[in-house]
């Protein structure tokens, strides 16, 4: 059974006065948007329209899938103990909106949580992009709306340098509100208007410039960085290398994630990134829940910026204090989508520290499974692309061309680690049906998952980019089929 998650708001600027209502439908494995409702309402009361944004979201959410189970998030106090049946609904103007929103899907299958205004920015952008719309006798456009992208979510519709006032005049809120500006785009006298988001974008890295195709794939790792040498990887691979900076951050892949060197002038790049989003999964009804598997790879190591292979041969290095700052950055964006239920970790020591940090915000133990760790680099651990290509160049060709070929010392292939992994899936599906779980893993690992689940040929790990401390998620059916509905997520370092 899906599960979605319903952030809703309302407003009126007068109370009653021009008010409208904001909400979005979230994926509740990956926290990705799926709908956008939003519609300006004329003149009512701000409870209404807080009502008015609830029935939005709900319904929003039975157009996905009438069977899912739905659990609403609103900074109403109202409307949330209203709904849940703790207080009485009095006020004539909101008790047939309430026998309504009750209606849309079966009893017991929608739940509610009160959250702080501060975690429902996305509702109340929309709510307050509907009413500026209203007041210039507009209708709210989801192609324009930067609600997502102002509140810091996976990303908005395109980013845009101007910005509408958001500010609403709060007046008695009977829920015991004050000054909440919300937001909901206009549609005056009409059908609230949806925005689907669940498509895939191609989204370009964080950090200084591009680099795509057959990189080494060390955890922190380097590659060729003159067109020389990438070149040759393109005539041994067939993938398009960026001559100007073919290095990068892998983690056992062989297109590897970008280390982020700088902090600073990344967060452009994130908030394309982030909007690489898939839709749920296809899963027939009587397969049941399918095990979600959150693939997390570890925050940065000192060797992270350096771009040296880290596997699991070598020093096992911690998390620097970059990576730890990511872990409670991702910890926090975890513990508000409310979803995780199991933490399992990889047995190194930079996942298991990732692991414990989340875990502890969420409240939860953590699992160690060795079928998680990273490739061993063999001789090549600790070194750069470059320094391997100087010592061991015909090792590194042959590596580059075959998954079955070992790195020098007697390292893991890539075959066999994929075996591996796919071994370690099973078993994972098996333990955590109908649940979703948190894996605290590697590049190599986690693009593995993603490779299998897509049925991917295994050059394809080639084509794949993770940040540190980026999201990814899997869905397995109990079929053996698999949806892959997040990939290289990274919004919540910004």
């Amino acid at each position: 059974m899906r599960e979605f998650v319903v952030e809703a708001d309302g407003g009126s600027r007068g109370n009653p006065g021009p008010a409208g209502y904001g909400a979005v439908v979230l994926d509740a494995a990956s926290g990705e948007s799926l709908v956008e409702a939003a519609e300006y309402l004329g003149v009512v009361t701000n409870n209404v329209a807080e009502y008015r944004g609830l029935l939005a979201g709900l319904r929003a959410a039975r157009e996905l899938d009438p069977d899912a189970r739905v659990h609403v998030r609103m900074d109403s106090k109202l409307v949330v103990e209203q709904m849940s049946g703790r207080w009485k609904i009095k006020h004539p103007d909101m008790k047939p909106l309430a026998a309504e929103a009750a209606r849309i899907f079966p009893p017991g299958r929608v739940t509610y949580e009160w959250i702080p205004r501060a975690e429902n920015k996305h509702a109340d952008r929309l709510a307050n992009e509907a009413m500026d719309a209203g007041a210039r006798g507009e209708r709210w456009s989801p192609a324009d709306s930067t609600a997502e992208l102002d509140a810091g979510g996976a990303a908005g519709r395109r980013a845009r340098g101007a910005r509408t006032g958001d500010e609403r005049e709060t007046g008695a809120a009977a829920d015991e509100r004050a000054a909440e500006g919300v937001g909901a785009g206009a549609r005056a006298g009409g059908t609230p208007s949806l925005s689907a988001r669940a498509g895939t974008e191609s989204a370009p890295r964080a950090g200084a410039g591009e680099r795509v195709g057959p990189t080494a794939p060390a955890d922190d790792e380097d590659a060729p960085s003159t067109s020389a040498r990438a070149d040759a990887e393109r005539a041994r691979t067939g993938a398009v290398a960026d001559a100007a900076r073919a290095g990068g951050g892998a983690e056992g892949s062989r297109t590897g994630a970008v280390a982020e060197s700088s902090r600073a002038g990344a967060g452009e790049a994130d908030v394309r990134a982030a909007r690489t989003v898939a839709s749920p999964g296809w899963g027939p009804p009587d397969m049941g829940a399918p095990a979600t598997f959150v693939l997390l790879r570890h925050g940065e190591t000192p060797l992270t910026p350096q771009k040296r292979f880290s596997g699991s041969g070598g020093s096992d290095p911690s998390l620097s204090s970059v990576g730890r700052e990511q872990a409670e950055r991702v910890a926090a964006s975890l513990a508000r989508r409310g979803t995780i239920q199991a933490v399992v970790a990889s047995p190194l020591a930079r996942t298991r520290e990732t692991a414990g940090i989340v875990a502890a915000r969420l409240g939860l133990e953590v699992t160690v499974e060795e079928g998680l760790r990273e490739t061993d680099f063999g001789a090549w651990e600790g070194l750069t692309f470059g320094e391997v290509r100087e010592r061991y160049p015909a090792d590194l060709d042959a590596w580059l061309a075959s998954p079955d070929a070992r790195p020098t010392g007697g390292g893991e292939s890539f075959a066999a680690t994929g075996a591996r992994v796919a071994a370690t899936r099973d078993k994972l599906v098996s333990a955590y049906a109908g649940r979703t779980v948190l894996l605290v893993s590697h590049v190599t690992p986690i693009k593995t998952f993603l490779r299998l689940a897509l049925g991917a040929p295994p050059e394809s790990l080639f084509r794949m980019e993770l940040s540190a401390a980026s999201l990814s998620v899997v869905a397995h059916y109990a079929d053996g089929g698999a949806s892959v509905r997040l990939f290289n997520e990274t919004s919540h370092l910004r």
